[in-house]
């Protein structure tokens, strides 16, 4: 059984050099023929204001649309102030909006943290599942993922080592589950 499946993927980093787009770029390479993943962009999103609701706001609606018309969301995200970055909040916010309108409702979403500090970004994580459990996202349970001293994960070319590839792939081979059953 090949069905193909289709996952969003949003990097929380808008650093162009961000370790978490490094272990985004790898854990997509990891992904079998069957599962196509696109980024959704969010460094062009203005902040979310409720005022927009009622107008057309060309990069609101392409990362609703992508939210929606995909099967799975994966986050991969740094902590920013023991919480998760403003970029990803705004996106979570403009997909719950309009009212009533949400594309997050049902919504298969997994999450990875990375961050150079000891806690690996949990916080991040937790605040990401939190916001996701009340706008009744399902949340892929386990593996969780919060990769603490990123930096040392990655060697001098900015790759990501063998040991942390090891861990990922264990996570790669239950997100490829969770994302494509239809009747989680």
């Amino acid at each position: 059984m090949s069905t193909s499946t289709n996952v969003a993927l949003i990097i929380g980093s808008l650093r162009k050099a961000s370790i978490n787009r490094k272990f985004a770029e790898f854990i997509v390479s990891q992904l079998p023929d069957n599962v196509t993943a696109t980024e959704v962009h969010i460094a062009d999103l203005p902040l979310y204001n409720q005022d927009y609701d009622d107008q057309t706001i060309d990069s609101y609606d392409r990362v609703r649309k992508q939210i929606k018309d995909a099967d799975a969301v994966l986050i991969v995200t740094p902590e920013h102030n023991r919480t998760m970055p403003a970029a990803l909040k705004n996106v979570i916010d403009i997909a719950s909006r309009p009212y009533k309108q949400s594309v997050w409702e049902g919504k298969k979403v997994a999450v990875v943290t990375a961050s150079p500090g000891t806690y690996g970004g949990r916080a991040s994580g937790l605040d990401v599942r939190k916001s996701m459990q009340m706008l009744s996202a399902q949340m892929m349970i386990r593996p969780e993922v919060y990769l603490g001293h990123a930096t040392d994960s990655l060697d001098d070319e900015g790759n990501v080592s063998d040991r942390t590839q090891k861990f990922l792939q264990k996570f790669v081979n239950e997100f490829v589950i969770f994302a494509g059953n239809t009747s989680a």
